[in-house]
């Protein structure tokens, strides 16, 4: 990249090392407002520099006949309030997420695991475990739910008036931070998104909470809490990761499995027994914040083709943005073979697409819902009983 006084530029380099330079557009000129809410939605670390957020919401109508385009929580349970604008930010802006914070301010527990139940179609999910999974939060790390409110702003540019009542905001405590982001397009239709926090309404001085280690589970305390639906297809799961030499991380309760990448480990799926969160199921990662869509540069096109496949297969259902296989049946021989030819076919693409520039960066397990990387047990005691019970030190 270069800047001049016309203005960011951004080249890519070709093969022969040739540079290709991407043409700055104007955003709203090709896409809508739901598109930027799209890419958001599911690239939820871009919306400051403190890390996730847990998208709970999207559209949610208030009580004042306004609309919240995204609604989440930040790790510590401060509700996030994200208004988006694909052009300038309207002067009325800061008044309109003022209002959508005041109605949020109001939700309590029951009626935010309601939006939540209703954004992932799960009516038996638990706030305060699909939060703590999620932020992988240890046992002695409390969590008050909606004790404040957190603005965020999205725009092209986020205007003079705008970013300075936003700081007066965060100086009286109000929590408010404003994003501008960047559309580039190359030759052949590569895209770039850039974004810069203009406004970091978190202010300094934060307490990091300090936590105690966490339990992770086995494989044998991990099928013991299985059923037997489970205790017959998870086995088989396992064999076929090891079998390929990809790795498995255990978790507090369930596991994921991964195949490392030049920009990380590129988690594959992931497995929960009864009790879990998410209940007795597989869950595909094609659009988590460690699958192929966040890691590698696989297209949107065949991340959309692999999602159609699992649609296809008939016993996947939607969770979020992901999909899930609730194994509540005795799993048929066809189901488990269909599993692991998708496996398969998303390795494969992983593999052809991990092209990141970062080789130094492999290995590194991602530190969110699996952080111990499991390796067949070499007779010690922690392994014992257990084909992945040893602890990989890239962890």
């Amino acid at each position: 990249m270069e800047t001049k006084g016309d203005g960011l530029r951004v080249f890519g380099i070709d093969a022969a090392g040739a540079f290709d330079e991407y043409a700055r557009l104007p955003f709203e000129a090709k896409h809508t407002e739901a598109m930027l809410e799209d890419w958001l939605e599911s690239n939820p670390d871009g919306f400051g520099e403190k890390g996730s957020v847990l998208i709970m919401g999207r559209q949610l109508a208030t009580d004042l006949g306004g609309s919240i385009d995204l609604l989440g929580l930040d790790r510590n349970g401060n509700v996030v309030v994200v208004e988006l604008k694909r052009d300038r930010t309207p002067r009325d802006v800061i008044a309109q997420a003022l209002e959508y914070a005041a109605f949020a301010e109001k939700l309590d527990v029951p009626e935010l695991e309601t939006v939540l139940r209703t954004y992932l179609g799960d009516n038996d999910i638990s706030l305060v475990d699909y939060h703590r999974e999620y932020f992988d939060l240890a046992k002695d790390e409390g969590v008050a739910f909606n004790k404040s409110q957190h603005l965020v702003i999205v725009g092209q540019q986020v205007t003079a008036p705008i970013r300075e009542t936003a700081a007066y905001l965060g100086s009286r405590g109000i929590l408010t931070t404003c994003v501008e982001f960047t559309f580039f397009e190359a030759e052949g239709g590569k895209r770039l998104f850039t974004r810069d926090v203009v406004v970091d309404g978190h202010g300094g001085g934060r307490r990091q909470a300090v936590s105690a280690p966490r339990h992770e589970t086995n494989e044998a305390e991990f099928l013991n809490a299985c059923d037997e639906h489970g205790r017959d297809l998870f086995p088989r799961v396992l064999d076929w990761a090891f079998k390929n030499n990809h790795k498995v991380s255990w978790g507090e309760k369930g596991f994921s499995i991964g195949l490392e990448s030049k920009s990380g480990r590129v988690v594959l799926c992931y497995g929960y027994p009864r009790g879990a969160v998410y209940g007795q199921s597989i869950h595909t990662a094609l659009r988590d914040r460690y699958g192929l869509g966040k890691l590698t540069a696989v297209p949107i096109e065949a991340i959309e083709e692999l999602e159609g496949k699992v649609k296809a297969m008939g016993w996947f259902v939607k969770a979020g943005r992901q999909l899930k296989w609730v194994v509540d049946a005795q799993p048929e021989q066809e189901q488990t073979e269909a599993l692991f030819t998708w496996l398969d076919a998303v390795s494969a693409l992983v593999r052809k697409h991990d092209t990141a520039a970062t080789p130094e960066c492999a290995g590194r397990a991602p530190q969110g819902p699996s952080v111990s990387v499991g390796l067949r047990s070499t007779g010690s005691e922690k392994g014992k009983g257990c084909r992945f019970g040893a602890s990989c030190a890239s962890t």
